[in-house]
This record gives structure tokens, C-alpha cells and sequence, in this order.
């Protein structure tokens, strides 16, 4: 059992019979009374945010959440197919909903973690997967850049290998390996050959 003053970020707990992931949270006393840890919770289940405020008698259960290596394999017709990363005869797919913005950074045979809720059941629900902060991707399309065509702040749109378009800096060209952050989506920097 956590004490209120322990539900901090990222931390899984159970709250209303769910899992969720604690987004945020701020302790703080108001005037005189006792202090109150005001959190921002994730539903793994459903994605739906709430907030909750949690008091100095208040305790949380700690969600029993596993992980799993898993490898991604292809998505046909908005479907993400995976398959055990020791054992490619166990595949399963994936709503896009699960996976989240870095659905569009997901490279095939990567190998990435599925984070996995204790239901009673053998096998456990998968809940979400959790993709390498950053992850280097081939530009395969970028126009040329045009001398004096920096009222943009001197960046271009370039498509990546998995089909995702990112604005980079005009020195990127096809061919070129960049890193991309695969929480925000913004180009970091090019990987050097």
C-alpha cells in the first residue's frame, strides 16, 4: 500500500477497481489543514483522465504491473500485429488506441515493452506498450532545401522509413539516419554514418 505522499509520477495504482498511471502529482497544504496530494491519474484501461485528490488518511494500492519484451511485426488495416520476442508463433494484435502517438514510429522487428496487468488471468491484459525514448529512423523522402527559404525557422518536413512526417532541420536529406523522440515526435538530432 502506498501512503498519499507516495502516489507520485509514474507510479501505477488500483483506484475505483482499475489500474491507473499517476500523469501528475503536487503535495501542498492549504492555510491551516492537512496537506493534500492533488494527482492527475491515467485509466490504463480505457486512456480516460481524471483528477483525485488524496488526503492524509488516504492509502492507494500498488497496480501489479509486469513487463514483457514483445516485437512488433507489421499492421495491416489499422491492426498492430506482435508476436513474443523469444517465440514468433505466439501473435496477437493490438488496438492503435493502446499504443498511442508512437504507434507511427513503430519499425518493424523492433522490440519493445508491453506493459502487463495482473487480471487473475494466466496470461495477464496487456495495457500499453512502452517505446524506447528515442529511436533512429531513415529520412526516405525530403525535397531539397531552398537557399533563402528560412522564414520557417529553417526547417523542412521530411518522411520517415515507418511513413510518419516530422519537420527537421534543412541539412537532413534522403538517406539520412535521424533520431526521433518517440514521446513528443520531434526530430533530436542525425545519426552520423
Amino acid at each position: 500500500m502506498l501512503e498519499y505522499n507516495e502516489i507520485t509520477e509514474r507510479k501505477y495504482i488500483v483506484f475505483e477497481n482499475d489500474p491507473y498511471e499517476v500523469i501528475d502529482s503536487h503535495v501542498f497544504r492549504k492555510q491551516q489543514r492537512k496537506p493534500v496530494n492533488a494527482t492527475k491519474l491515467r485509466n490504463l484501461l480505457s486512456g480516460r483522465i481524471v483528477e483525485h485528490s488524496f488526503h492524509v488518511s488516504d492509502k492507494a494500492e500498488e497496480a501489479d504491473i509486469s513487463k514483457r519484451e514483445v516485437k512488433y511485426l507489421y499492421t495491416n488495416k489499422g491492426e498492430f500485429w506482435f508476436c513474443a520476442a523469444n517465440d514468433p508463433s505466439k501473435r496477437f494484435t493490438l488496438p492503435e488506441s493502446l499504443i498511442g502517438s508512437g504507434s507511427k514510429f513503430l519499425k518493424q522487428n523492433t522490440v519493445v515493452e508491453a506493459l502487463i496487468y495482473d487480471d487473475g488471468s494466466d496470461e495477464g491484459k496487456i495495457i500499453g506498450l512502452k517505446l524506447p525514448i528515442k529511436m533512429d529512423l531513415k529520412v526516405v523522402e525530403a525535397h531539397p532545401a531552398v537557399k533563402g527559404n528560412t522564414a520557417q525557422g529553417g526547417t523542412k518536413a521530411v518522411v520517415l522509413e515507418t511513413g510518419a512526417e516530422i519537420q527537421v532541420p534543412m541539412f537532413v536529406k534522403e538517406g539520412d539516419v535521424v533520431r526521433v523522440n518517440t514521446e513528443t515526435g520531434d526530430y533530436t538530432d542525425r545519426v552520423t554514418n
